[in-house]
C-alpha cells in the first residue's frame, strides 16, 4: 500500500539521511562494530549533514521543528542500513525533550549548541544493576549541600555511556519519597568520581557503546539540576510515549525489511531442482508475514501522525511498541529460518539483524511492562 504520511519535504529529508548513511556510516561501520564504538567525527558528520536536534529552536541550532515524521525517517532508515550503532534516535528523541522542554535558559543556551553539532554526545542514566523499570528501586542518591549535589550510585545498560559528555543522571533526592522522590540531575564529562566502566559485550548492536556508570562523591553544581527537585517521575512519564514510538517505527522497518531480503533469497535460492518461491509451505510464510507487516505498518503510522500532531497517548504508543517489536522478533526469527544454514552465518544481513533486533522487546520497556500499561487502562 503506498504510506499516504509524508511530504515532498520528508522525501527529501530520506534522501538527505541516505546520503549520510552511505558516506559517512557504511564506509565504517564494520570497523566500529570490532570497536565496540562508533567514532566521534561521525556525530560531528550528522551535526554538520541536519540530523541532530530536529525538534531544538533554531536559535540554539537546531531545525525547529517538531514533526515527528521526520524521526521516523531517521529510525527507518538506519534500521534499513542495518546501522543502529550511531544512536540519533536516543539523542534527538528521548535526551532532546528533556532539555529543551525542561532546561531553563542558561542551560538550553549552554548544552543545546553542541548537543546540534555533534560535539556533545548525551546519555540518560536510569537504569541500576537491581532496578529497571521498577523506578521505586532507584538507590542512587543526590545529596543537596547548599551550594551543590553530592552523588553517590551506579547505572548500568547506559547506551552511549562511554562517548556521553553529559548524562542525565535519575537520582533519588528525598530518601523516603519513593518514585516521587526521584530528579534529574546532569552530570558532565570531567567531573571529579564520575568513572565509566565496562564498555558492555553484548549480542547485538556491537558499535552502540553500552556501559557501567559510577558515581563517588560527584560534586555537581545546583544549576545542573533539570527540572523540578522531585519531579522526575512525571519527566520520565511525559516523555516515554515519544521513546516507545521510535523503537516502534524501528521494529516495522526491520520487519518490513527483513521480509524484502527474504523474499529475494527465496526466489534465487533452489532445493530440489526449484526455487524455494516455488514450494507452498514456503509461499505461506511470505504471505503471513507480509500481511502482518501491512496490517501493523498502517496502525504506525497513524501513530506517527497522532504524535506528530501531539494527540497520540501512553496506551497507544504501548501498543505500537510491543506490538511492532515481538513483530520484528518473529519476523527476524522466520526469516532465519527461511535462509537455512545461511542465515546462521554473521555475513548475511538477516543474522545480524536477528541478534541486533532482539533488544527491542526488552528496552525503552519490555513487552510485558507494555501489557500491563494497557491492561490497567482498560481494567482501571
Amino acid at each position: 500500500m503506498q504510506r499516504q504520511i509524508f511530504t515532498e519535504e520528508h522525501d527529501a529529508f530520506r534522501e538527505t539521511v541516505r546520503a549520510f548513511l552511505a558516506k559517512e556510516v557504511l564506509p565504517y561501520y564494520e570497523q566500529w562494530e570490532q570497536d565496540g564504538i562508533v567514532s566521534r567525527e561521525a556525530w560531528l558528520a550528522a551535526g554538520r549533514a541536519g540530523l541532530l536536534g530536529l525538534a531544538v529552536p533554531e536559535e540554539y541550532g537546531g531545525g525547529g521543528s517538531d514533526d515527528f515524521r521526520y524521526s521516523a525517517v531517521l529510525a527507518e532508515e538506519f534500521t534499513r542500513a542495518g546501522a543502529p550503532g550511531l544512536a540519533i534516535g536516543l539523542h534527538n528523541d528521548i535526551i532532546g525533550p528533556y532539555l529543551t522542554g525542561l532546561g531553563t535558559e542558561e542551560q538550553k543556551r549552554r548544552w543545546l549548541p553542541g548537543f546540534c553539532s555533534g560535539a556533545t554526545v548525551t546519555a540518560i542514566a536510569m537504569t541500576e544493576p537491581g532496578a529497571g523499570s521498577d523506578l521505586q528501586g532507584i538507590r542512587t542518591t543526590a545529596e543537596d549541600k547548599g551550594d551543590h549535589w553530592l552523588l553517590n550510585g551506579s547505572k548500568t545498560f547506559i547506551s552511549n555511556g562511554i562517548l556521553a559528555d553529559l548524562v542525565v543522571v535519575v537520582a533519588k533526592t528525598t530518601p523516603d519519597g519513593g518514585a516521587k522522590g526521584l530528579s534529574l540531575i546532569v552530570v558532565e564529562r570531567g567531573a571529579e568520581g564520575f568513572e565509566r566502566g565496562r564498555n558492555l559485550d553484548k549480542i547485538g548492536q556491537k558499535s552502540q557503546d553500552t556501559a557501567e556508570l559510577f558515581f563517588d562523591d560527584v560534586r555537581v553544581p545546583k544549576e545542573n539540576l533539570l527540572g523540578e527537585r522531585d519531579g522526575a517521575f512525571i519527566h520520565l512519564m511525559t516523555n516515554l510515549a515519544q521513546e516507545r514510538m521510535g523503537i516502534a517505527v524501528a521494529g516495522i522497518a526491520a520487519a518490513e525489511h527483513l521480509l524484502e531480503i527474504t523474499t529475494r533469497y527465496v526466489k534465487e535460492r533452489e532445493a530440489f531442482g526449484r526455487p524455494l518461491s516455488k514450494l507452498q509451505h514456503i509461499r505461506f510464510e511470505i504471505a503471513e508475514m507480509a500481511t502482518e507487516c501491512a496490517v501493523t505498518r498502517t496502525f504506525l503510522d497513524r501513530c506517527i501522525v497522532d504524535h506528530s500532531d501531539g494527540v497520540l497517548d501512553a496506551v497507544h504508543a504501548s501498543m505500537a511498541k510491543w506490538w511492532a517489536t515481538e513483530l520484528q522478533k518473529r519476523v527476524a526469527d522466520r526469516c532465519l529460518q527461511l535462509h537455512g544454514g545461511y542465515g546462521y552465518m554473521s555475513e548475511y544481513k538477516v543474522a545480524k539483524a536477528f541478534t541486533d533486533g532482539r533488544i527491542q522487546t526488552i528496552y525503552g520497556g519490555t513487552t510485558e511492562i507494555m501489557k500491563e500499561i494497557i491492561g490497567r487502562s482498560l481494567l482501571a
